[in-house]
């Protein structure tokens, strides 16, 4: 027997709901098409953004006969594959790195305070959802959604977290890793900047 509140069955419908911890962002919508000896079979393909502006960021991608079922699928598949990613206390990343996925090459470059987010297309989407504040970055390869958006995490991820535990220093965006500096991509970043 179900068990009655003071709100009827269901509860209060106008009750506050909670809060999710990461938020989502619809990044693409495609119409796909499979070729089988019955004719064309049509599909859609959703491309979903995850993050929780703290530091974690994924992306699912899947398709279905509506769009409906395929932003659903592609929720769930981008829950089941978060990552971390390293953000510094100025709210961009340690230094300049520019890397090739496919046809995508992108360059993302530290900003100082006060800069801004200073990015495009699925780029701007990946950096505000992970939680960067100051960074500028340019797009030199493909306009793909998709890899673009691949890409930015892929290089997000390859950043080591910077803390005074492990043995990294921060001081602005002068990083000393072991003994290697990375002065020269910081006054290039400075730089570009200007």
């Amino acid at each position: 027997m179900e068990k009655k509140t003071q709100w009827g069955r269901r509860g209060n419908k106008n009750a506050p709901k909670p809060k999710k911890e990461f938020e989502e962002k619809l990044l693409e919508v495609r119409k796909v098409t499979r070729v089988t000896t019955g004719g064309r079979q049509m599909a859609f393909r959703a491309t979903i953004l995850i993050g929780n502006k703290k530091g974690k960021i994924w992306l699912g991608v899947a398709t279905g006969p509506d769009v409906a079922i395929a932003v659903a699928k592609a929720t769930h598949d981008a829950y089941k594959n978060v990552k971390d990613v390293a953000i510094n206390s100025n709210g961009t990343v340690p230094y300049m790195v520019e890397s090739k996925f496919k046809a995508a090459i992108i360059r993302l470059i530290p900003a100082v305070p006060g800069t801004g987010l200073k990015a495009g297309s699925s780029v701007r989407s990946v950096l505000e959802l992970a939680g960067y504040t100051n960074i500028l970055s340019k797009i030199i390869g493909t306009n793909n959604k998709l890899n673009n958006a691949l890409l930015t995490i892929q290089i997000l991820s390859t950043y080591k977290k910077f803390t005074k535990n492990n043995g990294h220093q921060i001081s602005g965006l002068a990083i000393t890793q072991s003994g290697a500096t990375f002065e020269a991509d910081i006054l290039e970043a400075e730089e570009a900047a200007k």
